[in-house]
């Protein structure tokens, strides 16, 4: 099942980056979307960071106090993005020996 066509508006890298991914494995309609967003936001945080380089992880507000460069945390939120997206998929991850123990009602949930 590999008629997914990869978007147009991700950069050469990042097409690369997928056409590699399906190549090596046989996504489902729903993880290859993952797969795009994930794509989206590798795009998304090379953006940013190629901003913070040109600009400094620094700058001055109107009064004269530097602050982080806003790009730093549109850098940070798309590489958070873009590992929970590759940990969705979950490609890396050989499951068929590994004792897994099943989810319950309370996964992920602090313990109060």
């Amino acid at each position: 099942m590999n008629d997914h066509k990869i978007p147009r508006h991700l950069s050469a890298k990042t097409r690369k980056f997928c056409a590699r991914i399906l190549e090596d494995f046989a996504l489902e309609r729903h993880h290859f979307e993952i797969l795009c967003r994930t794509a989206e936001a590798m795009d998304r945080a090379d953006a940013a960071r190629d901003l913070v380089t040109k600009e400094g992880l620094t700058v001055v507000d109107r009064y004269g106090t530097p602050k982080a460069h806003p790009a730093v945390a549109i850098e940070r939120d798309a590489r958070t993005a873009v590992l929970r997206g590759l940990r969705e998929l979950g490609l890396d991850v050989d499951t068929s020996d590994a004792p897994r123990a099943p989810r319950t009602r309370d996964y992920g949930r602090r313990a109060a």
